[in-house]
């Protein structure tokens, strides 16, 4: 016999309703269908099961296949791992298809991106190289990034458009190809590059010019400004992982076109990232949306099989 002054509560009176008047989020016709051999990229999508993030997923592809169509901008902002992981080529035919209005990249994507276009190689072994200081000491890169970065400033260029100006010149014929910046800057499409001071290699070199690098970053910021105004009414904001540079610059923009007037509703934006972080949750996904309509997606996943899924799946709107 228990010693417990209190007594197990009696179930007898406990009111129960019929599953059927109850009903569920979830039905059998939600579920996933097995793929058959030949269904394709769009059979595979239509197979995924209509719940949680598969439907997000296709929540996104419907929003950049509308965006494109009504014109609106398409804005894919990216941390450096998007091009670590060997996604150029990908983007870059998206934005020859009319997927990409603009790219929007921190100081290490911009890095990443201007390695691969002079030497077609990046991404140094850090806990090799920073026992001995020689971290993000690389030559060329620090030199010609810094070099272009100023020469740009004193001819009113923002950092992307001056690392592509750059590359014009620096880059590699065998590796100019496979370069964001290069590219976009041939293609006349806008780069931005959004930095913080100190958080990048090519800022620990002696050419390192703190005044021309804040003016070339805060041109591309006002640039972004202007790109984020094209997002009202089925505009598209990616943001492929970028935890906190981009998210809270991404943030401001949006503020700065609504506290000067210019309307800015009813648009998506979009995290992609292998973990969700604090400020692309707020800042990209929840916040630009309240009182103003559209929605947030938050897609999880490695970004060198969620952005090539995404890819196919636009190309199979065409």
């Amino acid at each position: 016999m228990s010693k417990y002054r209190e007594k197990p509560l009696s179930f007898d009176a406990l009111k129960t309703v019929p599953i059927a008047d109850r009903g569920g989020k979830v039905e059998v016709q939600h579920f996933a269908r097995p793929y058959q051999k030949g269904d394709g990229l769009e059979g595979f999508l239509d197979s995924l099961p209509k719940i949680l993030a598969a439907d997000s997923f296709r929540g996104v592809i419907d929003a950049v296949r509308r965006a494109r169509f009504q014109q609106r901008a398409i804005l894919w902002g990216m941390g450096g791992h998007v091009v670590k992981c060997g996604l150029a080529d990908i983007l870059l035919d998206l934005m020859r298809r009319g997927w990409i209005t603009a790219f929007v990249m921190n100081g290490a994507a911009s890095i990443h991106d201007f390695e691969i276009a002079i030497a077609g190689q990046t991404s140094e072994d850090v806990e090799a190289v920073l026992p001995d200081g020689r971290f993000g000491a690389a030559e060329e890169t620090g030199r010609q990034m810094n070099e272009a970065i100023t020469a740009g400033a004193h001819d009113g260029l923002g950092m992307g458009e001056a690392l592509g100006r750059a590359l014009e010149a620096l880059a590699k014929p065998e590796f100019a190809p496979h370069s964001l910046v290069a590219a976009a800057y041939q293609a006349s499409v806008p780069v931005t590059v959004h930095v913080a001071m100190g958080t990048d290699t090519p800022h620990t070199h002696p050419a390192a010019d703190g005044a021309a690098i804040g003016t070339g970053t805060l041109r591309d910021f006002q640039l972004l400004c202007s790109l984020v105004r094209g997002l009202d009414q089925g505009g598209v904001y990616l943001n492929l992982g970028s935890a906190v540079v981009l998210p809270e610059v991404f943030l401001k923009a949006v503020s700065v076109v609504r506290n000067l007037g210019y309307p800015l509703a009813d648009f998506t934006t979009v995290n992609f990232d292998f973990l969700q972080h604090y400020r692309p949750k707020v800042n990209v996904v929840e916040r630009p949306h309240a009182k103003r309509g559209g929605r947030g997606y938050s897609i999880t996943g490695h970004h060198e099989l969620m952005i090539p899924l995404l890819a196919a799946a636009l190309i199979e709107c065409e």
